[in-house]
C-alpha cells in the first residue's frame, strides 16, 4: 500500500485534517469515518484491505480530534461534522470523478456515516457500519442524567481493553497522544441525544446496500441496541455479521481477518466490476 498522503481542508469549526491511501487505478472511492476520542491514523491496517481491493481510501480527523482544529473532543452539533465529511467525499470525488463512493462508519463514526447517508441520499453506493452509535444508545442520557449539580457530568473514560481482545490493540489505544483519554463532555453528550434522534426519525436509506459489522461482547455500544438502529435504517434489507465473543473494534479484532473478509466480500457484491 501506498503511504498516506496528507490534506488540509477548510472544515465546519476550522481546518480538517485528511489522510488519504491512493490507489493507481481505483474502483470506487472509500470514505472512513472514525469514532469518539481517536482518529483517523488508526484506520491505516482497514485502509490497506481497501487499497488491496481497488479503492482509493480518504479519511478525516473529525474537529477536536487527532490532527484538526478545535477543541478536544467538542462536538456540538454532528449536522457540522456530517457537512466536513461530505467536504472530503466531494474532494475524492473531484479526484477520480465518476466512481461509486462507499461510506464506513465506526461507533460514534457510525452514526455520522448513518446521517450522512440521510442527508445526501442518492450519491452512495453503499454503506458499511462497524459498532454503530445509533438506535438505542443509552450512554449519553446515563451521562447526562448523573450530572452534578454544577452540571458536570461524571469521568467515564474509554477503557482499552473493552475494544479488543488483542492487548496490543489497547496498549497501543492507551499511548497514542492523538487519541482522547479524558472525560466526555456535556455539549458533545447532549449532540448525541439529538442526533440519535434525528436519524432515527430521517427514514430508511431506500434500498442503499447495507451491511452492518458488531462484536457481540460489545460493552462501548451493546448489539441489541444498535439493532434496532440499523434494522429502521436499512429497512429491513441489510446484511449483518455478529463475531461471537468480540468487542468493539472488530477491524482491531483477533477475528479481524474475518472481518475484512465480510468488507471486501460485501463490496464485490454491491458494487460494479
Amino acid at each position: 500500500m501506498a503511504d498516506a498522503r496528507e490534506h488540509d481542508l477548510d472544515g465546519t469549526r476550522g481546518t480538517l485534517f485528511v489522510r488519504e491511501w491512493p490507489h493507481p487505478r481505483p474502483r470506487c472511492l472509500a470514505l472512513l469515518v472514525h469514532g469518539y476520542g481517536e482518529h483517523s491514523g488508526r484506520y491505516g491496517e482497514v485502509a490497506r484491505v481497501l487499497t488491496g481491493h481497488g479503492a482509493s481510501v480518504w479519511a478525516p480527523d473529525h474537529a477536536g480530534h487527532g490532527r484538526s482544529a478545535g477543541e478536544r473532543v467538542l462536538i456540538e452539533d454532528f449536522e457540522d461534522v456530517v457537512t466536513d465529511v461530505e467536504s472530503v467525499a466531494a474532494r475524492a470525488r473531484a479526484a477520480h470523478p465518476g466512481l461509486p463512493l462507499v461510506v464506513l462508519g465506526h461507533s460514534m463514526g457510525g452514526l455520522i456515516a448513518a446521517r450522512h447517508a440521510q442527508r445526501y441520499r442518492g450519491t452512495l453506493a453503499a454503506l458499511v457500519l462497524s459498532g454503530p452509535v445509533i438506535g438505542a444508545w443509552r450512554t449519553p442520557g446515563r451521562l447526562l442524567a448523573a450530572a452534578d449539580a454544577t452540571g458536570a457530568v461524571p469521568a467515564v473514560p474509554v477503557s482499552p481493553a473493552a475494544l479488543s481482545r488483542d492487548p496490543a490493540v489497547g496498549a497501543a489505544y492507551a499511548a497514542d497522544p492523538l487519541v482522547w483519554h479524558g472525560p466526555m463532555k456535556r455539549p458533545t453528550l447532549e449532540a448525541f441525544v439529538r442526533t440519535l434522534e434525528t436519524v432515527d426519525k430521517g427514514g430508511d436509506l431506500g434500498g442503499l446496500p447495507l451491511l452492518w459489522l458488531h462484536g457481540d461482547d460489545d460493552r462501548l455500544v451493546p448489539l441489541p441496541g444498535s439493532r434496532t438502529g440499523v434494522e429502521r435504517l436499512g429497512g429491513g434489507a441489510h446484511t449483518e455479521r455478529i463475531f461471537p465473543g468480540a468487542r468493539h473494534e472488530v477491524f482491531h479484532e483477533t477475528c479481524k481477518e474475518e472481518a475484512f473478509a465480510e468488507l471486501t466480500g460485501f463490496l464485490d457484491r454491491v458494487l460494479p466490476r
